[in-house]
């Protein structure tokens, strides 16, 4: 079958990542099989593929935001029927025994592994999913438009929350990719006010039509104090941006799985007041189950760019370079 792999990290624009021929996969016991019917292309596979992130896994296939039909089972599972269409996450196995796993955080699992880095994910025609990780997706929802709600609108919810943001509460998003604008919505449709910041025009537009208050460059301070604010682009110089722009009591949440070092923090300007500074840490299956149920009941939409399959690696370049808004998705036509 087509798989993209990433042969050895380093630049995407070098060829890191490369079309290759895998075998079909085989599920195990406790997975199912799936052929991929849409895929999103999400900054965390970036990180992958340039090599942000340690190697996991040797010539390992991207892709975590997979929407797929169930083409067999392994020999444990039940609850899944051949044709039935589910989603893949990052999050792909925990130990399910460990202290965080049994207080509800398995999201901090130390055995955790993800779709995508630890396995083979979404970039081919076919990949596989322990059955207790995959999601079943809302009636309604096509696949191209579910993909990018598998980690980007999971992520963005989990960052919302880890926010705290206050009912009616102010809130400042910086960057507005794939994860924003998601974020956005949800935000908006729970009554918040939303500023952007965010160095592309476009997105800036995008954000402006979603329903945002303001929307200006990403180094700019927004028109009023925030009480929570999210940092979704890796960009680590705008940490003290963002806390500057805090009001007393913020809250502010680092989304990304990677961020680029932050400068020295002013106590005085930047954290006193008792402002908060959060990181996020993958996902739970609960998130997910609650992220989706809200966003069919809030009707929230990506914002989306189709690419076929066989050209997932200028897909990835283009989101490098900040070429589309909202988020862009793989999809394969092929019998």
């Amino acid at each position: 079958m087509l798989a993209w792999s990433v042969v050895a990290p380093g630049p995407v624009e070098e060829g890191s990542l490369r079309p290759t021929r895998k075998p079909v996969p085989v599920p195990a016991d406790d997975e199912l099989l799936l052929r991929v019917r849409a895929c999103g292309v999400c900054r965390t596979d970036l990180h992958v593929t340039e090599g942000d992130l340690p190697e996991h896994r040797a010539g390992v296939t991207p892709g975590h935001e997979v929407v797929g039909v169930v083409v067999s089972r392994g020999a444990s599972v039940r609850g899944y029927a051949a044709g039935e269409r589910v989603g893949v996450a990052w999050l792909r196995r925990t130990d399910g025994t460990c202290g965080y796993c049994l207080r509800g955080a398995e999201n901090l699992c130390p055995a955790s592994r993800y779709t995508g880095w630890d396995a083979d994910g979404g970039y081919a025609r076919y990949a596989t999913v322990p059955a207790a990780f995959a999601h079943r997706l809302p009636d309604g929802l096509d696949d191209v438009r579910a993909a990018p709600l598998l980690c980007a609108g999971i992520i963005g919810f989990r960052a919302l929350r880890r926010a705290a943001l206050p009912p009616g509460g102010r809130l400042g998003l910086y960057g507005f990719g794939g994860s924003a604008h998601l974020c956005a919505q949800v935000a908006l449709a729970e009554g918040a006010t939303v500023h952007v910041m965010t160095r592309g025009a476009r997105a800036r537009d995008l954000a402006l039509a979603l329903g945002a208050a303001s929307a200006q460059d990403a180094y700019a301070a927004p028109p009023e104090p925030l009480d929570s604010a999210i940092l979704f682009a890796p960009v680590g110089a705008l940490v003290p941006v963002a806390l500057r722009a805090l009001d007393r009591g913020g809250v502010l949440a680092v989304a990304g799985i990677h961020l680029s070092d932050t400068p020295p923090l002013r106590y005085e300007s930047e954290l006193f007041y008792e402002k908060e500074l959060r990181s996020v840490t993958s996902s739970t299956r609960e998130d997910a189950r609650e992220f989706l149920a809200l966003a069919t009941r809030y009707g929230v939409r990506a914002t989306t760019h189709t690419y076929p399959l066989a050209r997932a690696d200028e897909a990835l370049r283009d989101l490098k370079a900040g070429r589309f808004e909202g988020a862009a998705v793989l999809v394969d036509d092929a019998d």
